[in-house]
């Protein structure tokens, strides 16, 4: 798995299991902007999008969702100044927890909304995806569609198996409004709105991300820098089509 993608299945993983079996206490993990405000319970600016609930078949369909779709946007998020690189994918990640974060408020006037985001935050990246890839073959128990479908299917098969929506349909609001600001502002209004933070880039590298080769000299660890290796075609700053570079990969849901 590339690097953010395994430290967010991993991350959210252990935090569930340890949840389930009390080893960690759930009211601790989910958002409540009274507890880090008052008493600077910082932790959870980052918890309520690793704990993805209790034990139940949703929630192992989300684990492998959260896991698989990242995996696949991570290899090619829409470039916005990171070459479409990871810088790119965690300057998504962020973008979308800000986001998920400050609207809680108003979808929790609309639906009832838990104060968890793991799921929230996974369509949002799946939803990205989809947009980012429409026609790329996918299929949920041997039904097959375009991925363009498949943030919609997915709600209908929680909603047929009793499960909760209301998140979903927030990652996909929040999904919706990344995907306008990337993809349709820049060709509609001829203006870049987002852009990958430099510090990123600095830190990550343009293109996919490359762990630095560890080169001992003389009892010494000398790092190189990360990213920059092998970077896309698809050049950083390429201007206000660059959201067009659309996929033709994909792979069918469930398969290995």
């Amino acid at each position: 798995l590339p690097v953010i993608t395994r430290y967010w299945f991993g991350g959210a993983l252990a935090v569930t299991v340890m949840c389930n079996f009390g080893f960690l206490p759930v009211m601790k993990m989910v958002w409540t902007w009274d507890r880090v405000w008052e008493n600077f319970e910082i932790w959870r600016f980052l918890t309520p999008f690793l704990f993805v609930g209790k034990f139940d078949f949703n929630t192992l369909m989300a684990l492998y969702m959260l896991q698989s779709y990242s995996n696949r946007y991570e290899m090619e998020p829409y470039n916005t100044g990171g070459g479409g690189g990871t810088a790119d994918y965690a300057f998504a990640l962020i973008f979308g927890a800000i986001s998920i974060v400050v609207t809680y408020p108003i979808m929790g006037m609309l639906l009832p909304a838990p104060p968890v985001f793991a799921r929230t935050l996974m369509m949002f990246v799946l939803y990205v995806w989809s947009k980012r890839h429409p026609t790329a073959p996918t299929s949920i128990w041997g039904v097959q569609f375009q991925a363009i479908y498949l943030p919609f299917a997915q709600i209908g098969l929680s909603i047929a198996m009793g499960g909760m929506f209301s998140d979903m349909i927030h990652g996909i609001i929040c999904g919706h409004l990344f995907y306008f600001l990337v993809d349709v502002v820049p060709i509609v209004y001829q203006k870049d709105v987002l852009h990958t933070p430099q510090f990123l880039i600095d830190q990550i590298g343009i293109g996919a991300y490359v762990p630095p080769a560890n080169n001992t000299a003389a009892g010494n660890n000398v790092w190189s820098p990360p990213g920059r290796v092998n970077p896309p075609s698809d050049a950083a700053g390429a201007g206000p089509s660059r959201g067009h570079s659309w996929g033709s990969g994909g792979q069918r849901l469930g398969s290995g």
